[in-house]
């Protein structure tokens, strides 16, 4: 059985979140941990810097609206019942959100978000700094869940040779045998057909071990520009990618290419940071 973190900032109930939390206690039972994160005072944001890399610390709500939060632990409660889902509830957060919430993925397996909900109030046309900074800092790999999906019938592991690409990899066949069975294309993208696989043959042996119905697929243009348009063609996927928001992040797959799938709100996101 695994841990599963479900995180809900106090105004917003992700029902995407939590119906993927469901589809995988319909694969296997999961013990599944309703995290309620405190409102932030919007107000208290516009005069400081969003980035990523500084540490955000967000000002909390003093006088929360404690019927909204209650309405949202309400629904997760009669949704767990409803789905015969194991489930705690962790709502009490007397320091900043974030922090608070690196502690809990500590000590889980899983971490879900929604992508659309989570802390919706701050950026529009790109995942909002609080959402990078919560996958950024995250201690146990991240599923970034749109409010409309397919639950995954193919998986699409991004590769370009790099430690932390073969990282997620594993990390998503240890964590979703299940999945591990759906048919899975590994795709390495690179604006060169003249450029092989990096480390063909050691990638195919590992991944073939875990996903049967493997395929590998070189994508032969730009990734910061197309792969975020040939990804969402594939209905049904799910992709899977190392390391977000950090230096280290994949030479090949740029930060950008992940922001544009999880900024198109399509399909399910595993990554996995080292």
């Amino acid at each position: 059985m695994k841990k599963i973190i479900l995180a809900f900032d106090g105004a917003h109930f992700s029902e995407g979140a939590f119906e993927f939390a469901r589809k995988m206690n319909e694969l296997s039972p999961i013990l599944l941990t309703g995290v309620f994160l405190p409102q932030i005072d919007y107000s208290g944001l516009w005069g400081s810097s969003a980035g990523v890399h500084g540490g955000i610390l967000m000002p909390l709500v003093e006088d929360d609206d404690v019927e909204t939060v209650e309405r949202s632990i309400g629904r997760f409660i009669s949704l767990c019942q409803a789905n015969g889902i194991d489930y705690r509830l962790h709502k009490d957060f007397s320091d900043f959100a974030l922090p608070g919430l690196k502690k809990e993925t500590r000590f889980a397996d899983l971490l879900i978000l929604g992508s659309e909900s989570f802390y919706m109030n701050i950026g529009i046309n790109e995942p909002n700094s609080y959402l990078t900074e919560a996958i950024h800092d995250a201690e146990c790999p991240v599923m970034v869940v749109p409010e409309q999906f397919e639950f995954p019938e193919k998986n699409i592991l991004t590769y370009d040779g790099s430690e932390s690409a073969v990282y997620a990899i594993k990390q998503f066949a240890y964590l979703f045998p299940e999945l591990a069975n759906n048919k899975t294309v590994l795709v390495y993208a690179k604006n060169n057909d003249e450029i092989a696989f990096p480390d063909e043959q050691y990638i195919e042996e590992l991944c073939a071990r875990h996903f049967p119905e493997l395929t590998l697929f070189k994508l032969g243009l730009d990734p910061d520009k197309y792969f975020g348009l040939w990804s969402g063609e594939k209905q049904g996927a799910m992709i899977v990618s190392g390391a977000y928001g950090r230096s280290s992040f994949s030479m090949v797959f740029k930060k950008s290419f992940i922001s544009d799938v999880i900024r198109d709100h399509k399909l399910p996101v595993f990554i996995a940071n080292r």
